[in-house]
């Protein structure tokens, strides 16, 4: 199972506490690149897997989908989605992403916002993923990058000369990152780039955009502190369809 750390109380009131759980969808600088990502989704099917607060479900609705079922394992999450509003077109279900079972051809689009590097067995996800999207379906999700996550001890390392450097290593040591996040001991799982483009591969997605998000000048000149994410990718942004 999914190590639940978002029903952790610590963790959810440090996580309720960030900029995009307060702002939402436009408080996540990544948020414009995703947008451009996805499809149409006037009257489509539409899931969102780790959907936390609910921000995008509740955006696909406004924005015309027919239907939205945002799934998390939270209670917590789930809780403060349902009561930050409601919508005819969204429904919520408390689900494991590690056990997920959808039924086939059902979905226009899956969508996931830094859910799948918690994921131990990947492979198997996708498997779900691609038997619940209709032919010609959308897979848009970002994860932490695999250069982010690597480390085992990760943080900023600044010379004398107050420059900052991300410290790479145990890149190809794939698996489980022990990190003390907004509670002690959160679990995510490395894998390398290659790895994740495989797995989508093999899983017979059709890649369409692969992006290691950085900020624009735009967002670096409105939000002075976004400049660091030059320094290395933070994010990785993917678009993929089923043919």
């Amino acid at each position: 199972m999914t190590q639940n750390i978002y029903d952790n109380d610590a963790f959810f009131t440090g996580y309720s506490q960030l900029p995009r759980s307060i702002g939402g969808l436009d408080s996540a600088p990544e948020w414009p690149a995703l947008r451009a990502m996805l499809p149409e989704i006037q009257g489509k099917s539409v899931l969102d897997l780790g959907c936390g607060y609910g921000w995008f479900c509740r955006w696909a609705a406004d924005a015309g989908a027919a239907q939205v079922l945002g799934v998390d394992v939270s209670e917590k999450m789930l809780a403060q989605a349902n009561a930050m509003g409601t919508h005819a077109a969204v429904s919520y279900a408390r689900l494991d992403l590690e056990q997920l079972a959808l039924p086939p051809a059902s979905y226009d689009l899956v969508y996931s916002s830094l859910a799948f590097h918690y994921i131990e067995d990947f492979t198997t996800l996708l498997a779900a993923i691609r038997h619940g999207l209709k032919p010609g379906g959308k897979l848009v999700f970002s994860i932490e990058h695999p250069i982010f996550m690597a480390p085992r001890q990760p943080g900023w390392l600044t010379d004398a000369q107050g420059r900052k450097r991300w410290p790479v290593d145990s890149y190809q040591q794939q698996g489980p990152r022990v990190s003390d996040w907004l509670a002690p001991g959160v679990i995510k799982q490395h894998r390398t780039l290659g790895t994740t483009i495989n797995a989508l591969l093999r899983a017979g997605f059709q890649l369409e955009h692969v992006e290691e998000w950085g900020p624009t000048d735009a967002q670096v000149a409105q939000q002075p502190a976004l400049a660091e994410e030059r320094e290395r990718p933070m994010l990785l942004l993917v678009g993929c369809s089923l043919p």
